[in-house]
């Protein structure tokens, strides 16, 4: 079971008597059957709630420096038209109630709380995105992180990894981002894919006829993630493709010791923490051997693909090109920034290589 959560915000041009202000809007909660309870705030305003026989539970408050906020709870199987009455009730009479004094009105869609299928999911930056998500389509803790493969009506399937969302069956504009935006050969290489899981990275690149790519994979993605890894999962081993199930820590460690070298290292592992305080967060000291062990295994006129974060955390961005200053190889970089679309804001992808 499920609540819905909805709220009604007015922004006031000056504060107004609370008193008056409350007592125009009893007789629409005792229709409603609302008791109510007034609460105490030590000068703060009013504060009152209204709890009803079918579990109903309002909070109404009246701010001391000009906010009224309506809070509305109630159960998923209410009767909704029931809900819109009384919100379009109070939000009527309070408009006359403040007639002239109202700078705002801010009525939000109803949050769902609890449900079964979980609809929201922050941007890198915090902010809070709903989806059109309408089931979980396959979910299991793997050795090293919880993966949930969730359907959006928009964006297709969507993975989501330690509950970020990683990539969608639309997001081709990450897979093009991150393997060179179609400025890239491919044609012949030796290319090493870490992370992938998704099989986006190989399908794009198996068009171009590599010579060789080694990458590593997440099972569910062959069977729920399709449309963006069509049938090239559906083989540990192909005629160009080779899939590790396997730590790439130990793997690139292994590639340095023989001196094996790549054309292409793609990172799709993880992206740039979100940390300002590297000393603070191993995924920082994890970040910096991945990038330091694929420095190493890259040919001399070869290239590093990674993704960034979100373009807004600046500071942590910052940080990542202050550590490609800092390899124990010299590396020169670009960046690109990039829509994709199931992310809802601009990301920033990476090219290095060997100076």
């Amino acid at each position: 079971m499920a609540v819905r959560h909805y709220t009604l915000d007015f922004s006031l041009s000056t504060a107004v008597d609370p008193a008056s202000t409350v007592s125009g809007l009893l007789s629409i909660f005792h229709e409603q059957e609302l008791t109510e309870t007034i609460h105490d705030t030590a000068g703060h305003g009013y504060l009152a709630t209204f709890v009803g026989k079918n579990g109903r539970f309002v909070v109404l408050r009246v701010h001391s420096h000009g906010l009224v906020t309506v809070d509305l709870q109630c159960y998923e199987e209410d009767d909704i038209a029931q809900l819109d009455n009384l919100l379009n009730a109070l939000e009527n009479k309070l408009k006359v109630l403040l007639n002239g004094n109202i700078t705002r009105i801010k009525k939000l869609p109803a949050l769902l709380r609890g449900a079964k299928v979980d609809r929201y999911w922050p941007t890198a930056d915090g902010r809070l995105i709903e989806y059109d998500i309408d089931k979980v389509v396959y979910e299991e803790d793997s050795e090293y992180q919880n993966i949930k493969i969730l359907h959006s009506q928009q964006y297709g399937n969507i993975l989501v990894l330690d509950g970020d969302v990683n990539l969608a069956e639309s997001d081709s504009a990450y897979t093009q981002a991150i393997t060179g935006s179609g400025k890239e050969n491919y044609a012949g290489k030796e290319v090493l894919i870490l992370g992938g899981g998704d099989g986006g990275i190989l399908a794009e690149l198996v068009k171009q006829k590599p010579k060789m790519i080694t990458m590593k994979v997440i099972d569910g993605c062959k069977k729920y993630m399709r449309k963006t890894c069509g049938d090239i999962l559906d083989n540990l081993k192909g005629d160009c493709y080779q899939i590790l199930i396997q730590d790439c820590v130990p793997l690139l460690k292994k590639y340095v010791q023989e001196g094996r070298t790549f054309d292409y290292v793609i990172n799709d592992l993880t992206a740039i923490p979100i940390s300002t305080s590297p000393e603070e967060d191993s995924t920082w000291e994890f970040l910096r051997l991945i990038l330091d062990l694929s420095i190493q295994v890259l040919h001399p006129s070869g290239k590093y693909f990674t993704q960034g974060n979100s373009a807004n955390l600046t500071e942590a961005l910052n940080l990542f090109e202050e550590r490609l200053g800092r390899l124990s190889c010299p590396v020169d970089f670009r960046k690109e920034v990039v829509c994709v679309p199931s992310y809802l804001e601009q990301w920033v992808f990476y090219t290095a290589w060997k100076k």
